[in-house]
């Protein structure tokens, strides 16, 4: 009877080790099947994405993507000027941003004037008014004031097709203008760490016209 117990007692061991080992698969699945190999290494996603960095490289990897881009903008002229000296009050480090101006494209205009006298620009703007002739006073730049505006446009062919219009309507003395924009500038920090983008964001109106945000696709 002991014998017996005893070679059950083996039996049941080497059924439990080879159970655990895979040899009775898939018949009866071995326990944690999920977590040896090579069912891990297969539940991989692309592994081959994988590098090992060392601590320098790591950590540089990590400086890298707390980088950011941010702006500000677009700002006139006085405005930029006023933000530049506000980041130097601020105590940004001199190159960690850049001013950037940018020309946009002119006003067109259809335009008439110039007038000599303020007597012929209110006969001017009677004369318009008695033909329902929407308008507005110019009185910059120079050259061209005191004139009258009667619209804007965004290009040359809109202002054409706009002076036609006006003709028709009893206007023959007006004419196309293209009017600069005034410039405008952005300023751009680039490569801002973390500290320069808590400087940045510090700066807020009215110490700055416009407060700094990432930087939009050019």
């Amino acid at each position: 009877m002991l014998r017996a117990l005893v070679v059950l007692l083996l039996l049941a061991n080497l059924l439990f080790f080879l159970w655990t080992r895979g040899t009775l698969a898939p018949a009866l699945p071995p326990p944690h099947q999920g977590e040896r190999e090579p069912e891990r290494l297969a539940a991989q996603l692309h592994p081959e994405a994988i590098r090992v960095l060392t601590p320098k490289a790591a950590s540089a990897a990590l400086a890298a993507a707390q980088v950011a881009c941010l702006e500000a903008g677009p700002l006139p002229e006085a405005e930029a000027a006023s933000a530049n000296a506000a980041l130097a009050a601020a105590s940004v480090p001199a190159g960690a941003w850049i001013d950037e101006p940018t020309q946009p494209p002119p006003d067109w205009i259809v335009y008439m004037g110039r007038y000599a006298n303020p007597a012929t620009l209110r006969a001017k703007m009677a004369e318009l008014e008695r033909r329902q002739v929407s308008f507005q006073a110019l009185n910059a730049p120079p050259e061209l004031a005191p004139g009258l505006v009667l619209s804007h446009h965004a290009s040359q062919a809109e202002a054409e097709a706009a002076l036609a219009s006006a003709a028709a309507s009893g206007v023959h003395t007006a004419r196309v203008v293209s009017l600069a924009a005034p410039s405008q500038h952005w300023l751009r920090a680039e490569h801002a760490d973390p500290a320069l983008q808590h400087q940045l964001a510090a700066l807020k109106p009215p110490q700055i016209a416009l407060a700094f945000k990432p930087c939009a696709p050019r």
